[in-house]
Formats: structure tokens, sequence, C-alpha cells
């Protein structure tokens, strides 16, 4: 439920002043995540190391720049619907529910395992984001259907470095990218 300080004083026709501070809300969680992601792709590409580097390096850059403008497509749809879209780094790591990425000077397969693990938790809240937002704001639901296209194709970069020649992920089962990065690590070796 919006808090009654954050219903905007207007908001897109056919909305109510509520719905749209709704709808806001959860894009405002949704900005966060990406511009974390976006963040964090641009750390991964600056430190990976290690077979497969500039592949893994040279793919990176354009999932920066498509998640940066998907974080800028959310910003705008909040200030649309009348909010106030927080993008400083202090309100993102004050309403983030999730830990900072764990790795920094690593193989291009260990940070692979690991953003398998990022990717997969934005994906999640964002298909969930998608979901609640359906029967609220059809364009807001297309703006998320939109972004789950396009981070899913990435998803699956990544995990196309991942799956083994069987077919199967050397990160399954992994929960954290830590664990992540390990599993990728032993896989690669065992393959």
């Amino acid at each position: 439920m919006a808090d009654s300080k954050n219903v905007p004083s207007y908001t897109v026709p056919s909305l109510s002043n509520e719905d749209g501070a709704k709808v806001a809300a959860i894009l405002q969680e949704r900005l966060n995540a990406l511009t974390d992601l976006h963040l964090t792709l641009k750390h991964v590409h600056w430190n990976v190391v290690g077979p497969h580097f500039i592949a893994v390096h040279e793919m990176l850059d354009p999932q920066v720049d498509a998640v940066r403008l998907m974080a800028d497509d959310v910003a705008e749809r909040i200030a649309t619907l009348g909010g106030e879209p927080l993008g400083t780094p202090g309100a993102l790591v004050a309403q983030r529910t999730w830990d900072d990425y764990h790795l920094g000077r690593a193989t291009t397969i260990e940070h692979l395992g690991a953003l398998d693990e990022v990717y997969r938790g934005v994906i999640s809240d964002h298909r969930a984001a998608a979901d609640t937002t359906a029967e609220l704001d059809d364009v807001t639901n297309d703006l998320l259907i939109g972004n789950l296209r396009e981070l899913e194709q990435f998803h699956w970069f990544v995990r196309a470095h991942l799956e083994t020649a069987g077919g199967e992920l050397s990160t399954s089962g992994e929960r954290s990218e830590l664990g992540a990065a390990r599993a990728a690590r032993e896989g690669e070796h065992q393959g």
C-alpha cells in the first residue's frame, strides 16, 4: 500500500493517485535493481581476467548500456506517474534488499557464474513486478515485459558460457553469487 505522504497530487489519466503511487513504488524497486545491475555489470567488465577475457569483456558493454537505458525508462515512468524517482547511491543502498556484489578481480567463468545468480534474482523480481502491475497499469506492465525480454536474453548469453555439452548448467542449484562462482570454476575444471 502506498504511504499517504508518497501519494502524488496527480498521476496518469485512468489511474487513481493511490494506484499511481503503488505503481511508482514498484517501479522504484525496479529502478534500484536496474541501477545496481548496470553498475555490477560494469564492475565485472573491469575485473574479468583469464581465458575468454575479451569475449566476456566485450559482451558486457552492450548489456551495461541497455540496462542503463532500462533504468532511465523506469525512472521516467515514475515521474510520469507523478512520483519522484530516487537515483542517488545512498537511496539505492538504503532501499535495496540484496547484498552487494562479492567478486573483485576474478576469472571470466567465476564472474559469469556469479552473474548467473545476479540475473536470476533480477529477472525473478522483475517478473513479480510485471505480475503485480498487470492489473494496475498496462503501460508500466508493457515496460517491464520489454525489460524482461532483454534481461532474459542477456541471462542466456551468460548461461551459454556455463552450459555443459550435456545441457546442464554448472551453477545449477546454487543460490549465492560466491557459490555459483565456485560451481562455475569447478565445472570448468571438470569439463
